[in-house]
């Protein structure tokens, strides 16, 4: 089939008086106002700009769609909102834009608009193809071309390790910490988890002696015995309460009572490290002195993983090891004397 001469790009006539926008090897919508009028030009612009695919093969009717499907249901809570921030992004950027018209260099240039923030810029690619998939199974597309395309590095100066937290800092904190930040502290070190299972502790999960929780990450039921330091960071938390918190009340909370959001959580720690001139030791790498700690104590890598709940021995091996090389160092030290 041979494009007309003067004809618009990707219009076809498969037999007079037929026209059709093709594009990517499908026909996706015929046209039904005569070439050349004032109506087709409001056709077509209304098909290139996706707008015409609004009710019904629209980003945003798809991701609606998925919502409601096993697929997204039966995700982890925290992959769900992983996903969720990704899928809110493609809404603002394409929402009324048709699925059938993307394409692999559209899934790349997404991609690469982001690569400012190396982690989202990643998971757009992978969540496209989670679309694409679900486009699959209700009948919008017969491929995915999100499907493979690599993630990118992260640049080389943008690598920055999370510094574990030294004694020093971590003996400046303890002494001249606001009470919300202090309480996070000794959260995330106490318990050694991921900084965003912290804002879901209750206080129906504090027994006065344990914590129990279930890892956003991992969906891994934990009990966590607390350190004397969270015990008394936690009694003085609920004692401020003038009165006992309900069981489903929230350990750390925002202004108006209901649960701390981890970006505020973040903000309020960020903060305090800036107040403190401890901004080299930040949020994430609580988690890694809480490990170093257990390390310290003499814990195996099966004891560690019991309480970080780390499926990985890598990583345990990686926060525990320089805590081991320092405790050795010092039994040397004093043999050496």
């Amino acid at each position: 089939m041979v494009r007309k001469p003067g004809r618009k790009p990707y219009v076809r006539e498969v037999k007079p008086g037929f026209l059709y926008f093709y594009r990517g090897g499908k026909y996706l919508h015929r046209f039904t106002a005569p070439e050349g009028t004032a109506a087709f030009d409001f056709q077509y612009w209304e098909v290139m700009s996706g707008k015409r695919a609004e009710a019904k093969t629209g980003w945003d009717a798809l991701i609606t769609s998925y919502r409601k499907s096993d697929r997204f249901t039966g995700l982890k809570r925290r992959t769900r909102a992983d996903y969720e921030r990704i899928m809110e992004y493609i809404s603002g950027k394409i929402g009324t834009r048709d699925v059938r018209l993307l394409t692999r260099k559209d899934v790349i240039a997404a991609r690469d608009a982001n690569l400012h923030r190396t982690r989202f810029a990643n998971y757009i690619p992978q969540v496209m193809s989670v679309l694409c998939e679900h486009a699959i199974d209700i009948g919008w597309r017969s491929d995915n071309p999100a499907k493979g395309v690599r993630a990118v590095k992260t640049p080389e100066e943008r690598r920055q390790p999370h510094l574990p937290w030294t004694d020093q800092a971590a003996a400046k904190w303890r002494a001249e910490a606001q009470p919300t930040p202090l309480l996070i502290f000794e959260l995330g070190v106490g318990t050694a988890q991921r900084p965003g299972d912290l804002v879901g502790f209750r206080w129906g999960d504090y027994d006065g002696e344990t914590l129990q929780l279930r890892q956003g990450k991992t969906d891994k039921a934990l009990v966590l015995p607390c350190t004397p330091e969270l015990k008394a960071a936690l009694e003085s938390a609920r004692l401020g309460l003038g009165a006992a918190p309900h069981p489903t009340r929230h350990i750390l909370t925002g202004m108006d009572g209901g649960r701390l959001q981890y970006r505020r959580m973040a903000e309020i720690f960020r903060a305090e490290r800036v107040r403190l001139g401890l901004e080299a030791f930040d949020l994430h790498a609580l988690r890694y002195r809480g490990v170093m700690e257990l390390a310290w104590a003499g814990c195996s890598d099966d004891e560690i993983a019991s309480y970080s709940g780390h499926s990985s021995r890598e990583m345990i091996r990686k926060y525990a090891g320089q805590a081991r090389q320092i405790m050795h160092a010092r039994k040397a030290a004093r043999k050496r004397k």
